[in-house]
């Protein structure tokens, strides 16, 4: 995956095979808690959602590389006081899914891969998009976007928002309890979200 500063992008990743990855409420909050260790220091979160066999991340990229200290704590690369090693955005997304799969692995007395050996990252708004601005879903929804680098963050702000009640979870897609819509929606003050940063920077109408 490659991350520029200052750009959106969506984080996504299934399960191998499909299989869930989410298998009781405890596992959601376990995840959504390494989301906040290892996802939130480099990012303003935009949105998420948690499904049961894959999960999305809308983020904006405030460093793609920071400090970490004895302790396992990043910091910016520009605290002087600091030394030591430097640890990337990809690394940190490589560590949460691998604590991740250990856990879900001795709860289920598994072994083996939890995740697709890739999680995709596609930019939203870069000036040159190279993954296509639309989503095709079990091969015949397509979704064209004729301004992308304007639209296409809006598309998929909704898009993930949406994973529930297109799944025939919910009927309404503030009332999934694992999804940053119930905070847009005013049903809850979650702190994961940077949602003062989400409105503004994500096209509405």
């Amino acid at each position: 995956m490659h991350f520029e500063k200052g750009h959106m992008y969506h984080i996504y990743n299934h399960g191998n095979n499909r299989q869930k990855i989410f298998f009781k409420k405890e596992n959601y909050h376990f995840f959504l808690g390494k989301l906040k260790t290892y996802i939130l220091p480099y990012t303003d979160i935009l949105a998420w959602c948690l499904m049961s066999n894959h999960f999305h991340v809308m983020v904006y990229i405030n460093n793609v590389e920071l400090v970490v200290d004895e302790n396992g704590f990043t910091h910016q690369v520009t605290d002087s006081h600091l030394m030591g090693k430097t640890r990337t955005l990809n690394q940190s997304i490589a560590i949460l899914l691998r604590s991740y799969t250990r856990a879900i692995n001795k709860q289920n007395d598994w072994s083996g891969s939890l995740f697709r050996a890739k999680t995709k990252a596609s930019c939203l708004d870069c000036s040159i998009i190279t993954s296509p601005p639309y989503y095709i879903e079990n091969g015949s929804t397509l979704i064209h976007i004729p301004h992308v680098k304007t639209e296409y963050p809006q598309i998929c702000f909704d898009y993930i928002h949406a994973n529930p009640t297109k799944a025939g979870l919910v009927n309404h897609d503030e009332k999934w309890e694992f999804s940053s819509a119930k905070d847009f929606a005013g049903k809850r003050n979650g702190t994961l979200i940077n949602k003062t940063k989400a409105l503004k920077l994500i096209q509405r109408g």
